[in-house]
């Protein structure tokens, strides 16, 4: 039994090669992926030859992924009774996830695959486009990128979909690359590409579902994106930053010595937070991530892990710890995403024999203070250390109130004091405010308002060390006034 995976090259017959012919005029089966395909008509016929097409599974089944099963295994079962011939557009071996599909099957049942190439529709788009395609081109499958949520595209160069041939999958298409891409970006739609009359439009992203000439022989061009805008040159620099013929102090740092910038940085991500400001926010965070980045190569030169590392460690723990969306178990609400988690937490934990001595393991000991107090009590909470409403706590902070003002030495009242702001953060963990939050909150509300005071003495010639009290009040309550 052997599968024969045939091309018919990009429209025309004329595309064939004569090998292909041949192997066309012996066949007996013929499976042809779509009908939609120009060199149709003229496929060699003969007493013995018969043609399936896998048109009505397109028509019948909604889901392209599904679509594509269906056509492996009408493949495969015709391979499992005899030889076959499956044909498709282009080359087999450009943009066809069906052959790749094909190529496991067999292997796994002992069947027997030849490939006969053909012309793919790269080389007649970009020649309909003028386009280079050594300037980093990446080829992809159209129906494949439409069914993801984020494009697997490198922006910095250029790239090329395939099989965008409905107005359905150009608007799935569309919605993926928005992701990443400008909706005014240009784009090209090339239509018939390899025929006498190919059409090439260009036209911004956000249209691209709204051609009147969408067809089955219809692919996208992406040209690059361009202004340094992909991970892999983030990369690139930090490593040339690290490289013999970089920047000297970037080469000097370790680990240990970047903790500090790492740590800084992380505050003025919350401080855009804060600000509710999204221009410093991208900006601060590109800060951000520049710590990471270097810990990595910083890692990478000292032969301790790779940015694969990092990145494959993370998406596979998202992927696990979220099983009602990538398994078959349900979550009706965040409540059961929380209790899933952490219970998937404990079997990684225990798989790779981290052993928690107490329930309050695992909470960073660096994290602020009274982040560290909340996250305390909401593991105790957990673990059933918890009062059953919220007013003996209230209660409690009364209490701890009187003991600071009863305390007497500095020893027991800070001691107290510590205990007060312990209880005070039990107490917002109850009324579902996070502390740390609302004190960051306050702190910006305190400078805000105490600028006012500045700049209104300073109104007056005057700095707070040349006023009093009485006359900083007056101008505090005025910034109140003013919602400050």
């Amino acid at each position: 039994m052997t599968l024969t995976i045939l091309g018919l090259g990009p429209g025309e017959v004329d595309d064939l090669s004569r090998r292909a012919w041949r192997t066309l005029k012996q066949a007996t089966t013929v499976i042809v992926r779509t009908s939609q395909h120009n060199c149709v008509p003229c496929l060699p016929q003969g007493e013995g030859i018969t043609y399936q097409y896998c048109d009505d599974l397109y028509e019948s089944i909604p889901a392209f992924e599904d679509v594509y099963k269906a056509i492996v295994e009408r493949v495969m079962t015709a391979a499992r009774a005899g030889d076959v011939v499956y044909a498709v557009p282009g080359d087999p071996l450009v943009g066809e996830s069906t052959v790749l599909a094909l190529l496991k099957a067999t292997k796994d049942e002992g069947i027997t695959v030849q490939i006969v190439n053909g012309i793919s529709f790269v080389e007649p788009t970009l020649a309909a486009l003028g386009v280079d395609g050594m300037n980093g081109l990446q080829v992809l499958d159209g129906i494949t990128v439409g069914m993801m949520h984020h494009p697997p595209i490198n922006p910095d160069v250029p790239a090329l979909l395939g099989q965008v041939y409905s107005r359905e999958v150009a608007g799935n298409v569309k919605l993926t690359l928005m992701n990443q891409y400008p909706d005014e970006f240009e784009v090209a739609l090339i239509h018939a590409a390899g025929t006498d009359n190919p059409i090439v439009e260009h036209l911004p992203l956000y249209e691209i579902d709204r051609s009147e000439h969408i067809k089955h022989m219809t692919s996208l061009y992406l040209p690059a994106l361009g202004n340094m805008s992909s991970f892999e040159q983030f990369q690139e620099i930090i490593a040339h930053l690290r490289a013999p013929e970089g920047c000297p102090w970037d080469r000097e740092q370790t680990h240990l010595s970047l903790r500090r910038y790492l740590l800084e940085e992380t505050h003025e991500v919350l401080e855009a937070l804060d600000a509710e400001d999204p221009v410093e926010l991208y900006k601060e965070m590109g800060d951000l991530l520049l710590q990471i980045v270097l810990h990595t190569q910083v890692a990478i030169d000292d032969g301790e892990f790779k940015m694969s590392d990092v990145i494959s460690h993370i998406n596979r723990k998202l992927i696990h710890r979220h099983p009602h969306v990538w398994g078959d178990v349900e979550a009706k609400n965040a409540g059961e995403v929380l209790s899933n988690w952490d219970a998937l937490k404990k079997q990684e934990h225990a798989a790779e024999g981290i052993k928690r001595e107490s329930v309050l393991d695992g909470i960073p000991k660096g994290i602020p203070a009274l982040m560290q107090a909340l996250r305390y009590q909401e593991k105790a909470a957990k673990a059933h250390f918890d009062w059953d409403s919220i007013e003996p706590v209230i209660d409690k902070v009364r209490e701890e109130l009187d003991e600071v003002l009863t305390a007497t030495d500095d020893k027991n009242r800070a001691e107290e004091i510590g205990d007060l702001l312990f209880v005070v953060a039990n107490w917002a963990r109850w009324l579902k405010i996070d502390p740390e939050i609302a004190l960051r909150e306050t702190n910006a509300k305190f400078y805000r308002r105490f600028r006012f005071v500045e700049e209104g003495l300073a109104a007056q010639g005057k700095t707070p060390a040349q006023s009093n009290l009485a006359e900083m009040d007056a101008l505090w309550d005025k910034a109140k006034a003013e919602g400050l």
